[in-house]
């Protein structure tokens, strides 16, 4: 193995010491500083934004801008954007224009947009619609502080560059509305599967995997500071690769996540998101293998017809998928699967979603994230084929979609009926302050009664008693 624990949390130490002289690596043991400016962010779309929020928000600090939850309050409002789905983009639109009355009645306050959709549409929004004042794609936080100086004078202010290097590693993020329990580490960028109906690949870049030096000490500094799990982040975390330039020696996803999860055996190891292709024996062992690596695969399949994935330039066919997910149930036949299901794509028949459909019941996904397709400006499939497939019947095949997963998922909970599982005590569940809220190993959503002496951030045993769709509902042992 390329590096033993030990070298890699001396390492962290180090460099988390180094950090509090203000050399390096920042940790969140910073003392709270007061701020004459202030900024207020929303995050849209994936995980992925939200953990560029949080480096974003460092950027903001160092320049002496505080965050607040108050946008009446705010110098600067930031839109941090997804282009993934058209909806996304109608959504963000209508917020900009609702920012309008801010504009009238403090002419100095500055807007941007940040992310995905700042780098499609680059300066239309400032130019033609003149909706904001600074855009800047997800390589370019670091000029933020130049753009704000260009806005703040009058100027356009936009960078949308792609980088092919840029990590963000040496930034500690700002633990935007924490928990203080769970966190997203970011541990790659961009992507470079040109799946058909994808936009990520034209808006965040080709992939690039940050150095496993700095991923470990940002973990190692959560866990110092209390928390109790973490998600590990990328377009598709099974490709991480980096290369230790001083040893030359490998470290892949597999290792990456033994060395997380060696950090600490309090501290829970999540990951998102797996390319089926991608995902290897060598990550399901490591899996199995530690018991804080929880038993759970994100694991998208978008389509289950052959002839449709390939319109998509997905790389694999039903029965290659379907033999990773036996697969995956036979190293660990707890681990809990959920996926990505597109209805509707150019030229999908009838045949087509019945094959969807098939491979759900066979997969028997816990929970899935299901949407209707829509053409992305840009995208392999936008300049290859029609959108072709009439609005109705796209809905009609969602509704089929979702009914099936419904179905899978309360027979899947029913299942854990009986059982007692780890549950890691997240906070008041929704519906009662009578009652805590967590999640499994499985990721599944655990509600029970409050008893005993326990508090958000501890571990607890809880039998499962009964169900519904979407949650399991037990009580402590």
């Amino acid at each position: 193995m390329p590096y033993k624990l030990g070298t890699m949390l001396d390492i962290s130490n180090k460099v988390q010491d180094e950090s509090r002289q203000g050399e390096a690596y920042a940790p969140l043991t910073e003392q709270i500083r007061q701020f004459d400016k202030k900024f207020y962010i929303e995050s849209y779309g994936c995980q992925m934004n939200f953990s560029d929020s949080e480096i974003i928000a460092s950027i903001l600090e160092n320049q002496g801008f505080g965050a607040t939850r108050n946008m009446e309050e705010a110098d600067l409002i930031f839109l941090n954007t997804c282009s993934i789905r058209e909806k996304a983009e109608q959504t963000v639109r209508k917020r900009l224009s609702e920012f309008k009355h801010l504009k009238r009645s403090n002419p100095s306050l500055l807007i941007g947009m940040l992310g995905c959709m700042a780098e499609r549409l680059k300066t239309k929004l400032l130019e033609e619609e003149r909706l904001v004042d600074i855009v800047v794609g997800p390589d370019a936080y670091r000029s933020l502080p130049d753009l704000i100086g260009q806005a703040d004078e009058g100027q356009k202010a936009v960078n949308v560059l792609l980088s092919r290097e840029e990590t963000y590693a040496d930034i500690a993020p700002v633990r935007l509305n924490s928990n203080g329990i769970t966190a997203f580490v970011s541990i790659m960028r961009g992507c470079n599967n040109m799946c058909s109906f994808c936009v990520v690949p034209f808006t965040r870049g080709r992939e690039r995997s940050r150095d496993a030096f700095s991923i470990i000490a940002e973990c190692a500094d959560l866990v110092a500071n209390g928390y109790k799990e973490v998600t590990l982040l990328g377009q598709n975390v099974d490709s991480y690769y980096w290369r230790n330039p001083e040893t030359e020696e490998d470290v892949t996803f597999a290792r990456l996540l033994e060395m997380v999860a060696s950090i600490s055996p309090q501290l829970r190891v999540r990951f998102s998101t797996s390319h089926p292709k991608d995902i290897t024996d060598d990550v399901l062992h490591t899996m199995a293998a530690h018991e804080n690596i929880c038993r759970y695969i994100h694991l998208p399949v978008q389509s289950g017809s052959t002839r449709v994935l390939q319109l998509m330039n997905r790389t694999y066919t039903r029965e290659w998928y379907l033999a990773k997910v036996k697969r995956i149930r036979e190293i660990m036949p707890d681990c809990g699967i959920s996926s990505d299901i597109i209805a509707g794509f150019c030229t999908e028949t009838e045949d087509d979603h019945r094959d969807t459909l098939d491979v759900m019941e066979q997969s028997a996904y816990d929970f899935s994230y299901m949407f209707m397709y829509s053409e992305r400006p840009g995208t392999l499939a936008a300049k290859r084929y029609a959108d072709d497939i009439p609005a109705e019947i796209k809905k009609r095949r969602l509704e089929e979609i979702v009914s099936m997963q419904n179905r899978l998922s309360l027979e899947s909970n029913k299942k854990d009926i009986g059982i007692t599982c780890k549950v890691l005590i997240e906070g008041n569940s929704k519906k009662s302050a009578q009652h805590w809220m967590g999640r499994n190993s499985q990721n599944k959503v655990v509600v029970f009664p409050k008893e005993g002496d326990f508090k958000p951030g501890d571990y607890v045993l809880v039998k499962v008693n009964d169900c519904t769709q979407g949650t399991l509902l037990g009580t402590l042992i």
